[in-house]
C-alpha cells in the first residue's frame, strides 16, 4: 500500500504556484494557525493580486514571517486579513494597513465554525471556507501528514472546506495523537513541497518579582494530583518552575497551550498524570509555541496527546477532570469583578481564545480552580504607573471574563474570590489586592458607585 500512497502523492503534488492559480475571486481562505500558517502558499497567493478581488483570509495568532497578502496589500483592497486572536504581529499590521480586522471567536467552538461555516450576512446565511492552506510533517509511510504543533482546528479546517492543501515543511516536529492530529493523502487536494521555513520561537520573557509574587500566590492552592492549565507569559512558566522545586507528585496536564513550563514539570518527575480522570499519564495539549528545546521536546514524545480544540477545549471534557486548576493572565479587572484580557480601549492586544472555556470548565470540575492573574500596576511608555485594578473600563475596552464567571482574581499582593461576592465585597477583596498607591482612589470610586460600605476595612 506505501507504493500507491506515493502514487497517490505524486498525483498531487503541485507547485505553490499552481494551487495559487486555482483561486477564485470571491474566495474565502483559511490560513492554519500558529506555526502551521502557509508561506510558500501565501506568498504565491499574494503574487496574484493584480488577478484577483475580494479574497477574504482567516488565521490566528499571526506569527513571522510577515504574510505576503498583507505586505502586497496594505489597503486591503483584494485581500482582507482577518485574525481570530492578535498577536505582537497582527497589532504591528492593523497599526500599519486598512485590510487587517480582528475576528472575535470563542476558542473551543472551532469545530463548530468548521463543521456549520462562518456567518456571511450579504448571503443571509453561513459558507464554508473554500481553502484549508497549512503547513505539515512529510508524509509518513502509512499516508499521513502531522498537523505538528498546531492540531488546534486543523482536521475540520481541512475536512470541511473545498480544497485542503498541505504545505510540507521538514521542520515541524511530528506530534503524537490524542486525537485528530494528522490527515490522510486521500483527503487532500494538493501537496506543496513548502521552503522548509524555519519555525518561529517565542523569545523568552524573564520572570520580574512581581511575577515571583504571583506565582508564590497561586503555589499555596496546588495540591497533589491536580490537573493543571497554563497559559502564556513569563508568570506561568516561573510558576512551572516553582512546582518543580516543591514536593507535589502525580500533577496532571490539560493545556490549550503547551508552553516551556510543562516540559520541566514533566523531566523533574512532578507531572506524571497518575492520577488523571481522563487520559491518564498523558499531558493533553491542542497548540504549542516555544522555543526549539520544546519543539524538540514535542517530536514522537510519547507522553504528550496532541488533540483537537473541540477535545481540549469543550467546557464538558473539562468538568470531567477532577481537580482541574486553570492558570491564566489579564491585562486588567474592574471593581465589579469583569475581566479584560484582549484590549487597551479600541486597541485590540490579544483576544478571547479559550480563557472562558477553562474558566467555565474548572469551576465545574469537581475540586477544580481558576485563577486570572495580573500585576496590580503597569507602567506606560513615558514612565506613568497606573492601576490595573480599575474603577471601570475606558471606553472600547473589552469584557473577556464576566464577573459571575470569575472565580478567582490574583495579583501580588494576594488573592480575592469572586464567586458569589455582592458588590461590596468583590470591591473591598479586589481594592486590598491593589497596588497601595492606588487604594484610596478606588475606595473613593467605589463610594461613588454605591457599592463601598463604611464598615469596609483594607488591610
Amino acid at each position: 500500500m506505501a507504493k500507491d500512497y506515493q502514487q497517490m502523492y505524486r498525483e498531487k503534488l503541485r507547485s505553490a504556484a499552481e494551487v495559487a492559480q486555482t483561486v477564485k475571486p470571491g474566495n474565502l481562505i483559511d490560513y492554519a494557525m500558529f506555526n502551521g500558517k502557509p508561506v510558500a502558499l501565501d506568498q504565491a497567493l499574494a503574487a496574484r493580486k493584480d488577478e484577483l478581488k475580494d479574497i477574504s483570509i482567516y488565521g490566528a495568532v499571526t506569527v513571522p514571517p510577515i504574510p505576503e497578502v498583507v505586505l502586497k496589500d496594505p489597503l486591503g483592497e483584494i485581500f482582507s486579513y482577518h485574525d481570530q486572536h492578535f498577536s505582537a504581529l497582527t497589532r504591528i499590521l492593523q497599526e500599519k494597513c486598512q485590510g487587517v480586522f480582528y475576528a472575535p471567536i470563542q476558542y473551543g467552538e472551532c469545530d463548530l465554525y468548521n463543521t456549520y461555516g462562518v456567518e456571511d450576512p450579504q448571503k443571509m446565511g453561513t459558507v464554508l471556507r473554500d481553502y484549508f492552506f497549512v503547513q505539515t510533517t512529510p508524509m509518513d509511510r502509512d499516508g499521513f501528514f502531522n498537523w505538528g504543533m498546531h492540531n488546534s482546528g486543523s482536521y475540520l479546517s481541512a475536512i470541511t472546506c473545498k480544497y485542503p492543501v498541505v504545505e510540507v515543511n521538514e521542520n515541524i516536529p511530528f506530534c503524537m495523537g490524542g486525537n485528530r492530529e494528522r490527515i490522510h493523502i486521500s483527503q487532500v487536494a494538493y501537496v506543496v513541497e513548502g521552503e522548509n521555513t524555519p519555525l518561529y520561537e517565542l523569545p523568552k520573557i524573564e520572570a520580574t518579582e512581581v511575577d515571583r509574587k504571583i506565582a508564590a500566590n497561586v503555589l499555596k492552592f496546588l495540591r497533589d494530583g491536580q490537573t493543571i492549565q497554563l497559559g502564556i507569559g513569563a508568570m506561568p512558566n516561573i510558576l512551572g518552575k516553582m512546582i518543580c522545586e516543591t514536593d507535589l507528585k502525580d500533577l496532571g496536564g490539560w493545556t490549550e497551550m503547551l508552553v516551556d513550563a510543562y516540559k520541566e514539570m514533566f523531566e523533574s518527575g512532578k507531572m506524571t498524570g497518575a492520577r488523571k480522570t481522563m487520559d491518564r499519564g498523558k499531558i493533553n495539549y491542542t497548540f504549542a509555541l516555544g522555543g526549539r528545546e520544546l519543539y524538540d521536546w514535542l517530536d514522537h514524545n510519547q507522553a504528550l496527546a496532541s488533540c483537537g480544540v473541540g477535545y481540549v477545549n469543550h467546557p464538558i471534557n473539562l468538568a470531567q477532570i477532577d481537580n482541574l486548576i486553570s492558570i491564566n493572565q489579564a491585562l486588567q479587572v474592574d471593581l465589579y469583578g469583569q475581566v479584560n484580557a484582549e484590549s487597551s480601549g479600541f486597541k485590540q492586544i490579544s483576544g478571547n481564545g479559550g480563557m472562558s472555556d477553562f474558566v467555565l470548565g474548572a469551576f465545574w470540575s469537581k475540586g477544580g480552580r481558576s485563577f486570572i492573574c495580573l500585576p496590580s500596576t503597569h507602567s506606560k511608555k513615558d514612565g506613568t504607573i497606573i492601576s490595573r485594578i480599575v474603577p471601570n473600563f475606558d471606553i472600547g475596552t473589552i469584557t473577556t471574563v464576566p464577573r459571575q464567571m470569575v472565580n478567582f482574581i490574583v495579583t501580588e499582593n494576594g488573592i480575592a474570590s469572586m464567586k458569589t461576592a455582592s458588590t461590596w465585597s468583590r470591591a473591598e477583596q479586589l481594592i486590598n489586592i491593589a497596588h497601595p498607591d492606588f487604594r484610596d482612589d478606588l475606595i473613593k470610586a467605589a463610594q461613588e458607585r454605591k457599592i463601598w460600605r463604611r464598615s469596609n476595612k483594607i488591610s
